[in-house]
């Protein structure tokens, strides 16, 4: 690079001919002391200008080694260093040379997720554990009198966990596990008191409300174990839950045993919870004067699980909510789900390393566009195949739900890839899109239900698959920036 900026010799004398009295005419000024010093600055910038991807990474380089817009216009007689540098990117073929090993900080073992997608799914088991909690008088819908205290209560606490655990989550990168600790303490006894002042605002027996609160406790407790990576804890404590769940396959425990079950859990995973934030105090210290944090960076976060909470409940209660007591709620759903968590949440660390892949094996940028986009269907493509394999299992285990029509299958599926594309999106920094796509769909799912127009899956299939469709379309573009995998 250094020859950008070495010294010419003097010009020689000019010899006066015949050709010289009518030269030929040149769009620009050339420079007086070469015949064309464009071929030289493109042999001597020849593997730069064929391993880049876009003129703008040869202009880059051009500012970077010194060279101003006067020079450029002086030696080269172009108007400024983008000019130049495109015309060197036309010049020079591209050869893009093939990529060294380099390593892929988005490497994980599937193992690690099966995990996860375990303690997302044990807790279901407290539902049936619970349900002597809900036994009595039922509502206007057929269900189990305090279910819309159960229901609103979860989410309040799904939309604050989804917030508090974002900002949790910043606060264990910018300040270490001290840090995060901090915020843990607070804001986990917040997000229990708001789920629980929000089910008793609603009437309901003792037992649904007491259950509910039992609920916002575990919540909060779980939602810090996942934040500090203990899972394997939270599995632990989930064991008595768990053990009641598979009791039920083949007996009816006493409603006392279930309870005894359920406080078990409950105070474990609770004892485990303020343990492990106790720990935190004793760990690595803040670095001095960390940057500050706001609080609406977290806030897109929680509007997106209040978005998908509302979402997967219409998907589970559409059909009671539309034709009441004579409908069945369809809880496989649900279950397929949560079951799909562990394998979205892998997928999504596939599609980071496999977008670096294509980033690296791109020569253009509209060659990085279409692997991106290749990788994003294959992704989508994976997860959905693996939420129909989980669907048509918890189908069979679910005989009291509604049968699993190809509607219901795909609505479902509709469903599953607005909160995979919406989670990618958010790893990549980008909350309000998604936030605001999640709250729209839920919207309209809602005015659908209340005015009519269609049945509750056939609205969950449109709304989700227009929704899918403009989240894709986002994580594409997003995906195929180069500035989005620096």
């Amino acid at each position: 690079m250094s020859g950008l900026l070495r010294l010419v010799p003097d010009e020689p004398e000019p010899v006066h001919d015949l050709a010289s009295a009518h030269p030929r005419p040149h769009p620009r000024p050339r420079p007086r002391w070469a015949a064309d010093p464009l071929d030289e600055l493109a042999e001597e910038l020849a593997e730069v200008c064929a391993a880049a991807v876009h003129p703008d990474e040869i202009a880059a380089v051009l500012e970077a080694d010194g060279l101003t817009g006067e020079q450029i216009t002086e030696r080269y007689g172009r108007r400024d260093a983008f000019e130049l540098a495109a015309e060197l990117y036309a010049r020079v073929p591209r050869g893009h040379p093939e990529p060294g090993p380099r390593p892929d900080p988005w490497q994980v073992k599937p193992g690690q997720f099966v995990l996860r997608a375990m303690v997302f799914t044990l807790p279901g088991f407290g539902y049936a554990l619970g349900a002597p909690l809900m036994a009595g008088a039922r509502d206007g819908y057929g269900l189990p009198a305090g279910t819309g205290a159960l229901v609103a209560s979860a989410l309040a606490a799904w939309a604050w966990n989804q917030g508090f655990a974002h900002r949790a989550y910043l606060r264990l990168g910018t300040g270490g596990r001290a840090a995060a600790g901090r915020t843990l303490m607070w804001g986990a006894p917040l997000g229990a008191l708001l789920a629980i002042a929000v089910a008793a605002a609603f009437p309901a027996p003792v037992g649904a409300t007491a259950y509910a609160a039992g609920q916002a406790l575990y919540l909060a407790a779980a939602t810090v174990l996942l934040v500090l990576g203990r899972e394997r804890l939270l599995l632990l404590a989930l064991l008595p839950t768990a053990t009641g769940g598979a009791a039920l396959l083949v007996t009816d425990p006493p409603a006392s045993v279930r309870v005894a079950l359920l406080l078990a859990t409950a105070g474990g995973v609770l004892f485990a919870a303020a343990y492990e934030i106790a720990r935190t105090r004793k760990g690595d210290a803040p670095p001095a004067g960390p940057a500050p944090l706001s609080l609406a960076a977290s806030v897109p976060y929680g509007l997106f699980g209040l978005g998908c909470g509302v979402l997967t409940t219409l998907a589970a209660l559409g059909d009671v909510l539309r034709h009441g007591a004579g409908a069945t709620t369809a809880g496989s759903a649900v279950i397929a789900l949560t079951l799909s968590m562990g394998a979205a949440e892998w997928l999504l660390y596939r599609c980071r390393s496999l977008a670096l892949t294509a980033l690296a094996r791109s020569v253009t940028t509209g060659g990085l566009l279409l692997r991106v986009a290749r990788v994003l269907a294959r992704c989508v493509a994976v997860y959905l195949a693996a939420l129909t394999v989980l669907a048509l299992a918890a189908g069979a285990l679910w005989p009291d739900g509604p049968s699993p029509t190809v509607l219901r299958t795909a609505a479902l599926l509709a469903l599953g890839a607005v909160l995979w594309t919406g989670l990618l999106l958010q790893a990549f920094g980008v909350a309000w899109i998604p936030a605001l796509l999640c709250l729209a769909a839920a919207g309209a799912e809602t005015a659908a239900q209340l005015l009519r127009i269609a049945t509750p899956a056939t609205a969950q299939l449109l709304v989700c698959s227009g929704t899918a469709a403009g989240l894709l379309a986002v994580a594409t573009a997003l995906l195929g920036r180069l500035t989005t995998h620096r």
